[in-house]
């Protein structure tokens, strides 16, 4: 199983990262984007059920962030619009095959175990 993030750097007001995945059925999991800066611990902030295409987003970057699946391509992508500093971190993409379970990190927060992670990508935000 691989799940391999595209894409981050330094940012202006606007990024898109991808998430490529491999390695099981696609269309039977969900899959988020979740983040971590410093110390502080990790959150959700988006995901996906990529077989209804049901979207879920933390109130930190709801109307900002867009999350999306390409089937064909097997692959997840998070555009992130009206970036601040406060968007800085490692980014990781995230699959579960319990859909509620990845809502439920994305959504409530707090302790989580999820199937399949990224190994994450930087987003610097420039001044």
């Amino acid at each position: 199983v691989q799940l391999v993030e595209s894409g981050g750097g330094l940012a202006g007001g606007s990024m898109r990262l991808s998430c490529k995945i491999s390695g099981f059925r696609f269309g039977e999991y969900a899959v988020g984007w979740f983040r971590q800066d410093g110390g502080k611990e990790r959150e959700g902030i988006a995901c996906i059920s990529i077989n209804d295409g049901s979207t879920y987003y933390a109130d930190s970057v709801k109307g900002r962030f867009t999350i999306s699946s390409d089937k064909s391509q097997n692959t997840v992508t998070l555009q992130m619009n009206s970036l601040n500093f406060e968007d800085e971190g490692v980014y990781y993409c995230a699959a579960d095959r319990a859909v509620v379970n990845m809502i439920g990190a994305v959504t409530v927060g707090g302790r989580y175990s999820i199937d399949y992670w990224g190994k994450g990508i930087l987003v610097t935000v420039s001044s």
